[in-house]
């Protein structure tokens, strides 16, 4: 790890050798954090290994003729609990020691972190408690209550889950496991990034171009830490719903900023208010641009990921793919990575999908 301290506005870090002023939009008192490295990831791997599952990596001659590329899935919905935010909850809550877990862990999460907490948490014997939005999908909320962990609704419009979140902690003691500013999930999340890496190696293949869907940024810092460490001249661009796009505006203003929307794209997994300032200081240095869909191209990828790749794939979960099939052949002569994120979609919204 390598330490971030932030005080006030600006932050000095030194990352990969180098350091750099960090400017932050909302102010903050103090905090020290740390932001992961190859070697974090490479230690996650080791900590999730027979606990999580390690997803194959799958071509589509499909996606291969629409592109005009080599084109490689990572298919995450076949991760447990649906999603790839089993592998950075079992490494964060891995990485406690026993008298945090006897405090128990507090998460904010619209399903798949939830999840992904309640699994882990309920696999080392750790109370949990989720701050799940009131709005989330009905089968999030239900797998997130099946596995143990207590659930706290809040309205998205008008509540700050991070407020709310907090407050628990201060009055439990209780560990907080953010799902994306947290340097140990970010690293369990590159577990997935590590993955594929080594996939393409032993295929003889590389990675030009990764495609990550985004929300907070820690699946796309994870991964992109893990691809560069192998592939340092890949693209890896984060992929947001329209009106939604805080990281991609981030990105190019090279500071964060917040979208003012909270609710109204179909892509719940990935909605969130702003980059994680452990990610972002990641993000900024690696990923080459944030592309941004639609709510019906996401929609069209799910329907596609169903009929072509056999899949069943949530519509945050299918941003990627929907990122790639809208650029069609820009990127012929590629090898090509979608990370399809999740698959926990709501039977409604799934049938919407597949028959338009």
């Amino acid at each position: 790890m390598i330490e971030l301290r932030v005080n006030q506005k600006v932050a000095l870090v030194d990352v990969a050798g180098y350091e750099q002023t960090l400017k932050f939009d909302k102010g903050y008192d103090y905090m020290v954090a740390t932001v992961p490295t190859i070697a974090d990831v490479e230690s996650a791997a080791q900590t999730i290994s027979g606990h999580a599952i390690r997803t194959p990596l799958l071509q589509s001659g499909a996606l291969n003729a629409i592109t005009d590329a080599n084109v490689f899935v990572k298919p995450e919905n076949l991760q447990l609990t649906g999603s790839f935010k089993f592998r950075g909850a079992y490494n964060a809550i891995a990485k406690l020691s026993e008298a945090e877990r006897t405090k128990g862990v507090v998460a904010c999460s619209s399903g798949n972190h939830a999840q992904g907490i309640g699994e882990a948490a309920r696999r080392f014997g750790v109370a949990a408690t989720i701050v799940m939005p009131a709005d989330a999908p009905s089968i999030k909320i239900e797998r997130t209550l099946a596995s143990g962990a207590k659930v706290i609704h809040y309205n998205r419009e008008t509540d700050d889950r991070d407020e709310i979140s907090n407050r628990l902690v201060s009055e439990t003691g209780a560990v907080l496991i953010h799902p994306y500013n947290n340097a140990d999930v970010i690293a369990g999340q590159g577990t997935c990034g590590l993955e594929i890496a080594e996939d393409l190696e032993a295929l003889g293949k590389t990675a030009d171009r990764v495609f990550v869907c985004t929300g907070g940024g820690g699946l796309t810092a994870g991964v992109a830490i893990a691809i560069h460490s192998r592939f340092p001249n890949a693209k890896i661009h984060t992929v947001e719903p329209e009106d939604f796009d805080d990281y991609r505006l981030s990105l190019e203003a090279g500071e964060i900023r917040e979208t003012p929307q909270r609710s109204g794209s179909i892509c719940d997994a990935i909605l969130a208010p702003s980059p994680g300032a452990i990610g972002f200081e990641i993000n900024r240095n690696l990923v080459a641009e944030g592309l941004v869909i639609s709510d019906r191209q996401a929609l069209a990828a799910v329907h596609f990921a169903f009929e072509e790749l056999k899949l069943v794939v949530e519509p945050g979960g299918a941003a990627a793919l929907a990122a790639l099939l809208k650029m069609g052949k820009q990127c012929a002569g590629e090898h090509i990575v979608v990370v399809i994120s999740g698959g926990n979609v709501d039977p409604d919204v799934f049938m919407q999908a597949i028959s338009e």
